[in-house]
């Protein structure tokens, strides 16, 4: 409940300090909220779970940590990735810092068809989307997605004399855009690149003729994690939006009880 404006309440966190520390980061961690996105399919709906927080002056004690759940409060259309950079804007002149970052983590859903019966289904993706700007700095845009897909093991097909082994990847892409270029680069577009380079893409649903596809596409596709990684990010370098990536791939072993990993990062000219 709030207190009546007659009765007056020190602002604390806006006294000085004297300790002249400045803090690159304070706010709010753990804050889940309901997050509206404009998508190629449409406006959707998810949950996201935001880590929001400004620079801090040396002279000033602290931060307003209500006003970061009051701009989530404010009434706004759905949002696109890009739309984090004026998101960002409102957060940083709300709470009178020079620098802050803005990150949700979500489930996102994509239609896919069966690639020979055509059923539709939706898949689930993981996908962060994360705008930062450093005092003095300009605003910048990171899309972060995390796509199932199968890699088939080339060893194991080379040195059996039928079948070989696979095992469902988690690639991880991590795309650092260029200014002025956050809408050049979409989530479906990082989660179709993904997908490409693996042995096969996942499906939601299945028919037998699908599952015949999908079990010799990954037969005639083998590639070691290396593989994945490498020919992914020969990818990202390609793309002309991303500034800087990160790639990474956990292979599920089907014949060890741990993981195989390989990450790769660079920056682009």
């Amino acid at each position: 409940m709030n207190a009546p404006d007659k009765i007056f309440l020190p602002d604390i966190q806006s006294t000085p300090d004297t300790r002249q520390l400045a803090i690159q980061q304070v706010g709010v961690k753990g804050l889940r909220y309901p997050l509206t996105l404009r998508t190629p399919a449409g406006e959707r709906a998810t949950v996201a779970e935001f880590a929001m927080t400004v620079a801090l002056p040396p002279e000033v004690k602290g931060t307003h940590m209500s006003r970061f759940v009051e701009i989530l409060e404010r009434p706004r259309q759905a949002l696109a990735p890009a739309d984090f950079i004026p998101l960002l804007a409102d957060t940083l002149g709300h709470l009178q810092s020079a620098g802050g970052r803005i990150e949700a983590r979500f489930p996102y859903f994509i239609e896919k068809r069966a690639p020979v019966s055509g059923v539709a289904s939706l898949l689930d993706y993981d996908v962060a989307v994360a705008a930062e700007q450093l005092p003095g700095g300009l605003p910048r845009l990171t899309l972060e997605i995390t796509a199932a897909a199968t890699s088939l093991c080339p060893c194991s097909k080379k040195i059996s004399d039928y079948g070989a082994h696979n095992q469902r990847s988690h690639l991880t892409l991590r795309a650092q855009l260029r200014p002025g270029q956050e809408d050049r680069l979409s989530i479906e577009d990082l989660v179709r690149l993904a997908e490409e380079e693996a042995s096969c893409e996942v499906f939601g649903l299945l028919k037998r003729p699908d599952e015949k596809w999908v079990t010799e596409r990954a037969y005639d596709n083998p590639k070691f994690v290396e593989d994945l990684v490498r020919d992914i990010a020969l990818r990202l370098m390609a793309e002309p939006a991303v500034a800087a990536w990160t790639v990474a791939s956990e292979n599920f072993e089907s014949i060890h009880n741990h993981s195989a990993y390989a990450e790769l990062h660079g920056v682009n000219a």
